[in-house]
């Protein structure tokens, strides 16, 4: 059976996380994804520990399922080689700062010249418009704009730094592939491309939608968003993180009243229940109460407790035990080619291909020929990459 998007055919200009992450998804439902790279170096992810043999094992995992051709698009053959290039290709997604690709002579308005149907993407920090969009950032930069990094920690604490790429994965790749899949089914209507403009910053907004959207509707009325204050970022005691005895973790997110008086039955303390939903000094004391309740036993001994009863209380995997869930496992989400394991991108359209990360242009000429160059133009424009 056939991937989803076998027959596309995607030109990814992207680096490091946020577009390689995109693609990957792309590639993994079927698409043909080609990833143009610079003769000297590549990607810079190519580069960054931990290394696998002469590769980033960081690398090896965002990009398997593509090709990679490389072209000097700082020289006047591979900007005219990328303009013809494009004519081949559905999508094509970059990840430069605004107004690079112009002043290489392949931004939109260029490239649309070229093919019409085309959709272009850019992945940007705070997106091709307004004052800040030439700024340098990363993921952390991005969630502290957008007000999402403030909302996690302790009351009166310190913003909680983010484990993971909130802002690259969440406000940038899944936001680029939705805006490319709607821009692909308008295209079937129209027969026109479009340029999909992404900020990571503005996906990252995205993550406070339902907190702040509801500080808008309430204007005059409402209270500013507090960071350990509210309901479900620390503020409710039954929705929170508990150290257990060896210093291991539970997350209870009984934020219904029915599984939090679960929990409480099963701690056998009802008197906690009331307090559960109480963001002031009830509330406190009713942390307080679970903290030490929760702190006299190992984690063993919860999960053992709770395992019997559907109360929204789990433990936190720590290191390799992710790899053990048996959840994760059933799910298929690590899957191995050869004698090295794949993580699964989270959709189930069948067994995904699990063809290598490719060396740095190693098909190029392949590539550059099914779009129809000749051996000589071919050999002309690979012979420094």
């Amino acid at each position: 059976m056939s991937l989803p998007l076998a027959g596309l055919k995607v030109l990814d200009l992207t680096r490091l996380l946020p577009g390689p992450y995109a693609t990957l998804v792309l590639a993994d439902l079927g698409a043909t994804v080609d990833k143009l790279e610079e003769p000297q170096g590549g990607d810079y992810a190519r580069h960054m520990p931990p290394m696998k043999d002469d590769t980033s094992a960081l690398f090896l995992g965002l990009n398997r399922n593509k090709r990679s051709v490389t072209l000097d698009l700082k020289s006047p053959d591979g900007v005219a080689a990328l303009k013809r290039l494009v004519r081949s290709y559905d999508v094509l997604l970059e990840s430069f700062r605004p107004g690079v690709m112009d002043k290489l002579g392949v931004g939109w308005e260029a490239l649309s010249k070229e093919h019409p149907a085309l959709i272009m993407c850019s992945i940007s920090g705070y997106g091709a418009t307004g004052p800040d969009r030439l700024k340098a950032g990363h993921d952390l930069n991005y969630l502290a704009r957008s007000g999402a990094l403030a909302y996690g920690g302790a009351r009166a604490g310190a913003p909680a730094m983010p484990g993971v790429q909130i802002a690259d994965i969440g406000g940038g790749s899944l936001f680029a592939l939705v805006g490319v899949l709607a821009a692909l089914h308008e295209r079937q209507r129209t027969g026109v491309g479009r340029y999909v403009d992404v900020s990571m910053t503005d996906g990252a907004l995205a993550f406070l939608h339902m907190h702040l959207a509801g500080r808008l509707m309430m204007g005059a009325e409402g209270v500013e968003l507090a960071r350990g204050a509210e309901a479900l970022n620390g503020g409710y005691a039954c929705y929170g993180l508990y150290r257990t005895q060896d210093a291991r973790w539970l997350a209870v997110g009984a934020l219904e009243p029915r599984f939090f008086s679960g929990v409480c039955a099963v701690l056998e303390r009802p008197d906690l229940m009331p307090g559960g939903y109480d963001t002031a000094e009830e509330g406190a004391r009713t942390r307080r109460e679970l903290e030490a309740i929760f702190a006299s036993k190992p984690l063993s001994h919860w999960v053992a407790l709770f395992r019997q009863h559907d109360l929204c209380v789990e433990p936190v995997n720590e290191g390799d035990e992710v790899l053990e869930d048996p959840q994760l496992v059933a799910r298929g989400m690590f899957v191995k080619a050869g004698d090295v394991m794949h993580l699964k991108t989270p959709l189930h359209f069948g067994p995904i291909p699990t063809r290598p990360s490719p060396k740095l242009g190693a098909d190029s000429a392949e590539v550059l020929e099914e779009a129809g160059f000749s051996p000589d133009e071919i050999a002309r424009l690979t012979k420094s990459g």
